[in-house]
């Protein structure tokens, strides 16, 4: 164990573990071993004498002698400060470090530096603590002993030592080429084995408060319909979570119009007679999943609608299944066994927490299932495990028609006719503008600018935004009656429009691939042929030729990470904000890792 001190020292570095303080790899190395011959173009450690050293305007001119090497050497030293002419004074004998180059038929050393050890490495740390400090640190820590305890074979370790305690040939190949393909694999091994590992012990089970072996099936069997086989997985999974007497956390994922709702109320009856409540992000998502509990859920099972209008006087209590947006953090709600937040990546962590903190009794929790319609990538979903289960549903009920298409300016007429001919079949469009006002940053117009055009030259044509008091009213009546809605990014999630056939997306580079992907997902709900246009002034853009050619949202979450190199993907999992170095979401080093930690 770490003294005081020594915590003090790890603290600063952002160490809390010893694979922590094994992946500090050093950013480079001092070779102070003498070179027997000049090696050209790198760093070399020599002993030298100084014939001569002249003071010039803008450097220090200096003639140097190697025995070894039975040579002269030119050097020069720009920028000299009144210390160097002291220290290569004539006649001085020194051990110097610095690039040799062949220059003008001779050789050179360019700013040679002056060296008091030698025939040593010296592994250089970037951190916030001296280097001396933190090689201390690692000699201390770090051994063959405590690195076989943390699970590391003999072949990790030693390598792993030999970046952090090197010979010369090994330091010279790292400045030639980096890491070897051997040293890097392990390093990324290494990061992802020990994150997982932290992961894990963050994982706290709780006890249930009830065990809900309520019989579902009935409901099913009443259903207009045949579920899929990834709902009746995803049922399953919860089926045997809430047989379980430890409270489920469990995130169900599913692609655009994969028919989560069905799962959501296959999850309350399963519960029945106990009380199941649901957070949604909107007050439209919430009246449309109470739409859907209206429609297919037994009589029996009494539904409640709360949002922030709805009167303080109603009694709660009657109610088995009641759905709300946060309002539901501001009431006093009766007790319940299971707690449900729709598209929770919505949600911050402290309200998806809040709802969950509402019904616990003496340490017991309710259930806790998370819905979200924007998949994450599978490498991610396998990190994330350590800490919640997951179940997915990649099929539709229907067989989604969606043509995606690249416009540019030179498309645009074409673009107003197949938007008159949808019109004429009395189908629904969607126009995504980046901003609501003008921007002398952004060259796209904005639904300031352009709503002229379109209220002119179309009818019944709805306009809002993200700051519009009256937007969900507004979407609302364009579900009923609206051609054409001009909007920003808020419909990306939110309101079921069952004839939207087309989606145009101005300055469509600019935007996530998961939110390109939820806003295309808002035609073809039904199986109606459905159109994505991305409008770009780009000549060229992979990334939405790439995206244009799927429309499955896991193989796009992939494709989003590839692009994002998963930096900005793994907020989710990086809350601490722990980047990684060398691990670029792998998934065979993934679950190498896993098995190793006995988590596959």
């Amino acid at each position: 164990m770490p003294n005081n001190a020594d915590k003090e020292k790890l603290q600063k570095l952002g160490v809390s573990s010893l694979l922590d303080l094994a992946l500090l790899i050093p950013k480079s190395y001092e070779n102070t071993y003498i070179n027997q011959s000049p090696i050209l173009n790198q760093y070399n450690t020599l002993h030298v004498k100084v014939l001569r050293s002249n003071w010039g305007p803008k450097a220090l001119s200096l003639k140097l002698f190697s025995e070894t090497w039975d040579e002269e050497i030119h050097g020069v030293i720009f920028s000299a400060k009144p210390y160097h002419r002291s220290l290569f004074k004539v006649g001085a004998s020194l051990h110097v470090r610095g690039k040799i180059e062949w220059n003008q038929g001779k050789l050179s050393i360019i700013q040679p530096i002056v060296i008091s050890q030698i025939n040593t490495i010296v592994p250089k740390y970037k951190t916030t603590l001296q280097n001396r400090t933190v090689i201390a640190l690692i000699k201390k820590y770090l051994s063959d002993e405590s690195l076989k305890k943390e699970g590391l074979s003999e072949e990790e370790i030693n390598i792993l030592l030999s970046l952090h305690f090197p010979t010369p040939t090994q330091t010279i190949e790292f400045e030639k080429s980096g890491l070897s393909a051997k040293a890097l694999h392990v390093v990324k091994f290494l990061e992802i084995y020990n994150y997982i590992k932290v992961l894990s012990k963050k994982k706290v089970d709780f006890k249930a408060k009830n065990i809900l072996n309520s019989d579902e099936s009935d409901f099913i069997q009443s259903l207009p319909f045949e579920l899929t086989n990834d709902q009746k997985n995803a049922i399953t999974d919860i089926k045997r979570d809430f047989n379980s007497i430890k409270s489920a956390r469990r995130i169900v994922m599913g692609d655009v119009g994969s028919g989560k709702t069905i799962v959501i109320l296959a999850s309350v009856m399963m519960a029945y007679p106990r009380r199941a409540v649901l957070m949604a992000p909107t007050t439209i998502l919430a009246k449309q999943l109470f739409e859907e509990a209206q429609k297919f859920l037994p009589k029996q099972v009494k539904s409640l609608l709360l949002v922030s209008k709805t009167s303080k006087k109603e009694d709660l209590n009657q109610y088995d299944f009641i759905i709300g947006t946060h309002a539901l953090l501001h009431r006093k709600l009766p007790d319940f066994d299971l707690v449900m937040v729709d598209e929770q990546h919505r949600f911050g962590t402290k309200q998806r927490e809040l709802i969950n903190q509402l019904s616990i009794e003496e340490g017991k929790h309710p259930h806790f299932l998370q819905f979200s319609a924007t998949p994450i990538p599978r490498t991610m979903s396998m990190i994330q495990s350590s800490l919640v289960n997951f179940s997915f549903i990649k099929e539709t009920p229907f067989e989604k028609d969606i043509d995606t298409k690249i416009i540019r300016k030179a498309d645009f007429k074409n673009l107003t006719e197949h938007i008159k001919e949808e019109m004429k079949e009395g189908r629904q469009i969607i126009v995504i503008y980046p901003l609501v006002e003008v921007s002398d940053v952004i060259e796209y117009q904005s639904i300031e600018e352009s709503r002229a055009y379109w209220e002119k030259n179309y009818e019944n044509v709805f306009v809002t935004y993200g700051a519009d008091k009256n937007k969900e009213e507004i979407l609302e009546n364009f579900r009923d009656e609206g051609s054409i809605l001009i909007a920003t990014t808020l419909v990306e999630v939110g309101i079921s429009l069952p004839n939207l056939s087309t989606i145009v997306i101005v300055g469509a580079e600019r935007l996530g691939l998961a939110t390109l992907h939820q806003l295309r997902g808002r035609v073809s709900r039904n199986g109606l042929k459905g159109y994505c246009f991305l409008y770009t002034n780009q000549n060229q853009s992979e990334r939405l030729s790439e995206f244009s050619k799927t429309d499955n949202g896991f193989d796009i979450a992939e494709l989003d990470l590839r692009y994002r190199k998963g930096g900005d993907v793994l907020g989710g999992i990086r809350q601490s904000g722990q980047k990684f170095e060398f691990y670029d979401m792998e998934e065979e080093i993934l679950i190498e890792a896993k098995k190793r930690l006995g988590k596959l």
